[in-house]
This record gives structure tokens, C-alpha cells and sequence, in this order.
């Protein structure tokens, strides 16, 4: 198998995890948004983002980094150097997942009465802290398997851990309810879930090490060397690479802790503890659920094209990473705004659909909005760490930040929870801005151009149609069941927004047909018959 098909055939084994992972997350949050009131909703929020923001402390993005020298140290035909790497990364995560639990375990009363202001939240995130033991080894595991060209055993131990946490987590939830126990309890038998998928993940990392030890010994691999490398000089290298690249990627996990931290504490005084503790409910387990599906396609697509563009950029080819950087744009925005559209459009008949009352449409179809901002933003990160840009990135994510903490207090003064929700949009829109500045910065170049009036009228005629369908949809509630007809609009709804959407785009010149070559060719299979709509004055400009 050539490098380039290898590459390909990991980056879809990553995303096809990536992507199931997301699904079984909402699949989880349905069931349990049925089983909770507003404080195990609440308290099941809370518990999930204060854990996710502390995992990514912990594994400090190591894993990425002890890839690169892994395979490097490969490629020098030096694998003792890469075990001993690999053997000082592992030591880190013992001593980081112990260290990460006992803070969260003994810090949850503190942080759920002070800071986020749930009380009732207090016991789940106990619940969830025994999950940070395992989950920083299994990440440098992954990492290691990465750096030997291995993505199944990330893949697999990623998806086998969302099957046991959602499978254990709806099932104690459901046991707890049935028992008589109250929704602090049951929000705690939810986040307990975690830890069972954590030791579910495990076991799949340690069968693939197992697998691996004995290809090695097969090959004959020489692990007999007498050169130690000295373990803090391993630290130094790893951590003056993966620190800058641990705070980019904090944004999101970061974002959604200042939600479940701040949205009680600032909505108390206009709407009551129990309104503001429905409000952060519906934010934390439906809306955030919902809009993490849009993001997932476009970074797949756009991270493909990550180590092109690090090539380019290391050959100081001008013309390749211009070329490089505008597709990896293009694509990530032309693909995420049908989804983006599609979601925020039904948004009404997919609450209705999937959760357990039609309260928070809104909350989900603006949060969800903002999600075309988070894709560009992960995006031109992607690019700046490609670039080797990690620090400059690093910088512009804490600009961010502050712009989130900020905005959140300003704006939910005025707006209440959908204030709080605009200023994670308007953190994402600024660090997209740096992003852009200091990639033309290195090299000029232009996502779109002219196009960009056909872009929006494509964005505003796919999205107003939508929207109507929706509306339409709704009456059907008068004929049938309310849940079959969500069912019906929401399909309805998305399959007219994309195929309106793609004609638009193809019909206005947006797309085309010299265009598409670039693309990747499952997205060429799908466009080329619909460019016969392009009218011939259009093909005549290429």
C-alpha cells in the first residue's frame, strides 16, 4: 500500500470514529433527555464538559506529538528511542490521570455549588472522575499506534468506548429511575457510563499492544540497544511541542465549561434558579449534541489535506499552498452550511423529534447556527499547526477566550441564554479573523472571491425554503402523530436544503467543473452529473 492510500485509508478510519462518536452521543442524549427533569439534564451537562475540559488537560496533547516522534524515530530504523518515548509518555498519564481524578473527585462539591451554581450536579461529577484514570494512557496508546501507522486500534477502541458508555449510561439511568431514586442520583448512574467506556476502550488498546509486541518479534525488530534517552530531556521535547497544541485545541471543551460555570450564575437574577437550570439543561444536552454534527464531515475533509499543506509549506511552495489552503477552506465551508442549513431550518421538528418537549427550539437552532463559525475556526487552526504556527494559534484561542468570557456577561445582560450563546459565536468569529490575518499574512490568497454574493444567495434562498417546509411540516402535528410527523418534515427539510443548496451553488457558478477536479473524488462523484445545470455563460467564465 502506497503512503498516499495508507494516509487516505487512516484519515477515514479517524473520521468514520470521529463521526460515530458524535452520533452515539446524541443517540445517548435522547433516551436520558427523556429520563431527566431539568436538574439531571442540568447536572449531566455540567458533570460532561467540566470532564472533557479536564481529559484534554490531562493527555496535554501528547498524543499527536508522541505520533510525530514515534514515526519518526521509525523512519531513522531507531525503535528503541521510540519505545522509550512511548514508555516516558504512558508514565506521564499515570501520574496525570491520578492526579486529574482525585482534583475532580474532591473538587466537585466546590465547583458545582460555587462556580456553576447546580449543586445537585456535585455527584456526577463524581461519578465521571474515575473515567480520567484510563483515558490519558488509552490517548498516548492511540498516539502511539498513530506514530506506527496504525489508525484501527484508535478507531476501534474509540467507537467499542462510545458503544459501552451510552449502552451503560441509558441503562443505569433507566434502572435508577425505576428504583425511585431522584435525577441528582440517576444523572450520576448516566456519568458513571463513562468510566465503563473508559475500561471498555482499554481493553481494546491492550489487545492491539498484545498484537503488536508479536508482529515485532515476528519481524525481528531490534529493541537491544544500550543508548537510554534521558527521560526529562523526552519531557522536554514533548511538552515545548504539545502545549502550544493542547491550549489551541481547548477552545471547544473550554467554551462549553464557561457555559456550564457561568449560565446559572448570570441568568439567576432575570429568570430564577429553576428557569436558568432548564435553560442550561436543554444548552448542555440538546443543543450542544445537535450541533455537534455539522463540524464532523468538514474538518474530516479539511484535516486530509493538513500534511499537504505542512509539504508545501516546508518547500516554500507559494503556488501549492495558496491552492492547498483555499480548498481546505472551500470544502470545510461549502460542506458544513447544508448541514448547518438543514438543522437550524428543522430545528423545531428535531427537538420535537428526538427530545422529550418542544422547549429550547431555539437555544438548539442558534447555537447550532454558530457552528459555520466553529468550522472555519478548527479549521484555519488545523492549517496554522500544519504551518507549524502552534504558539501563534495558541495566542489567538486565548484572545478568544477572554472575548467569550467577556461577551457572556455583557451580552447575557440584554439577551439572557441566547446572549450567552451569541458570545461563543463571536468567540469562534474572532479567531477565525487571526487565523485569516496571519495565514495571508504568509501567503495571499482568496476562499471564495466573487462568489461570495452567489454563496449567500444560495445560503439565504436554501435556508428560506427550509425554514417554510418546517413551518409546513409543523401542521402535519393536526393529522398524525406529532413524532412521525417531525420524522417526515425533518427528512423533508433536509433532503430540499441540500439538493437546493448544491443546484444553487452550481447554477450561480459557485462551483465549478475546473473547480471540483481538486476535490476529493467521492465529492467529485457526487457533483459532476449536477454541473450539466450550469448554464453556459457560467462555464464560459472558467
Amino acid at each position: 500500500m502506497s503512503k498516499k492510500e495508507s494516509f487516505v485509508k487512516g484519515t477515514l478510519i479517524l473520521a468514520a470514529a470521529a463521526l460515530v462518536a458524535r452520533v452515539l452521543g446524541l443517540v445517548q442524549r435522547v433516551p436520558l433527555d427523556h429520563i431527566f427533569d431539568d436538574v439531571g439534564r442540568a447536572s449531566f451537562g455540567v458533570s460532561n464538559n467540566i470532564y472533557l475540559m479536564l481529559l484534554t488537560v490531562a493527555t496535554a496533547g501528547i498524543p499527536s506529538t508522541l505520533s510525530k516522534m514515534v514515526s519518526e524515530r521509525y523512519a531513522l530504523n531507531r525503535p528503541e528511542e521510540a519505545r522509550q518515548v512511548y514508555h516516558a509518555a504512558l508514565l506521564f498519564s499515570v501520574a496525570a490521570g491520578v492526579i486529574m481524578t482525585a482534583l475532580l473527585y474532591i473538587g466537585a462539591p466546590f465547583y458545582a455549588t460555587h462556580i456553576a451554581d447546580v449543586p445537585e450536579s456535585a455527584m456526577a461529577v463524581r461519578a465521571i472522575a474515575p473515567a480520567l484514570l484510563l483515558f490519558p494512557a488509552i490517548a498516548m496508546m492511540r498516539g502511539y499506534f498513530q506514530g506506527r501507522n496504525n489508525m484501527m486500534a484508535g478507531g476501534i477502541s474509540q467507537i467499542v468506548e462510545q458503544f459501552a458508555r451510552v449502552l451503560v449510561a441509558i441503562l443505569l439511568a433507566y434502572i435508577l429511575l425505576q428504583q425511585g431514586y431522584n435525577n441528582t442520583t440517576i444523572a450520576a448512574g448516566a456519568s458513571f457510563g463513562s468510566v465503563i467506556g473508559s475500561i471498555a476502550a482499554f481493553g481494546v488498546m491492550i489487545y492491539f499492544a498484545i498484537k503488536l509486541r508479536r508482529e515485532d518479534k515476528q519481524q525481528g525488530l531490534n529493541y537491544n540497544t544500550t543508548q537510554k534517552l534521558p527521560i526529562w530531556g523526552i519531557y522536554k521535547d514533548i511538552f515545548t511541542l504539545s502545549i502550544p497544541i493542547v491550549l489551541s485545541s481547548l477552545t471547544i471543551p473550554v467554551v462549553n465549561v464557561i457555559d456550564t460555570s457561568l449560565a446559572v450564575p448570570l441568568l439567576i437574577d432575570q429568570m430564577g434558579r429553576e428557569s436558568a437550570t432548564a435553560a442550561l439543561g436543554i444548552l448542555t444536552t440538546r443543543a450542544q449534541s445537535v450541533a455537534g454534527i455539522p463540524p464532523v464531515l468538514a474538518i474530516a475533509l479539511g484535516t486530509s489535506l493538513i500534511p499537504i499543506i505542512s509539504a508545501a509549506y516546508a518547500r516554500r511552495d507559494e503556488g501549492h499552498l495558496k491552492k492547498q489552503i483555499t480548498l481546505a477552506l472551500r470544502i470545510s465551508i461549502l460542506t458544513g452550511m447544508p448541514i448547518v442549513l438543514a438543522l437550524v431550518a428543522a430545528a423545531y421538528s428535531v427537538n420535537g423529534l428526538l427530545f422529550s418537549s418542544l422547549d429550547g427550539s431555539g437555544i438548539v437552532a442558534m447555537l447550532t447556527i454558530g457552528t459555520i463559525f466553529q468550522i472555519t475556526m478548527m479549521t484555519t487552526n488545523s492549517i496554522l499547526l500544519g504551518m507549524g504556527k502552534s504558539r501563534i494559534s495558541m495566542y489567538y484561542v486565548l484572545v478568544g477566550i477572554i472575548v467569550k468570557l467577556v461577551a457572556s456577561f455583557l451580552l447575557s445582560k440584554i439577551f439572557g441564554i441566547y446572549g450567552i450563546i451569541g458570545a461563543t459565536a463571536l468567540c469562534f468569529v474572532v479567531i477565525t479573523i487571526l487565523n485569516l490575518r496571519m495565514l495571508k499574512s504568509i501567503v495571499p490568497f482568496e476562499i471564495m472571491g466573487k462568489r461570495w454574493g452567489g454563496f449567500a444567495i444560495a445560503v439565504l434562498v436554501s435556508g428560506g425554503i427550509g425554514f417554510g417546509l418546517n413551518q409546513a411540516g409543523i401542521l402535519l402535528t393536526d393529522l398524525m402523530p406529532a413524532r412521525l410527523a417531525f420524522l417526515i418534515t425533518c427528512l423533508v427539510v433536509g433532503a430540499a436544503v441540500v439538493v437546493i443548496y448544491l443546484v444553487m451553488l452550481i447554477v450561480l457558478g459557485v462551483l465549478t467543473k475546473q473547480e471540483i477536479s481538486s476535490y476529493p473524488r467521492a465529492l467529485q462523484k457526487l457533483l459532476n452529473p449536477l454541473m450539466k445545470l450550469q448554464p453556459a455563460r457560467v462555464r464560459m467564465r472558467e
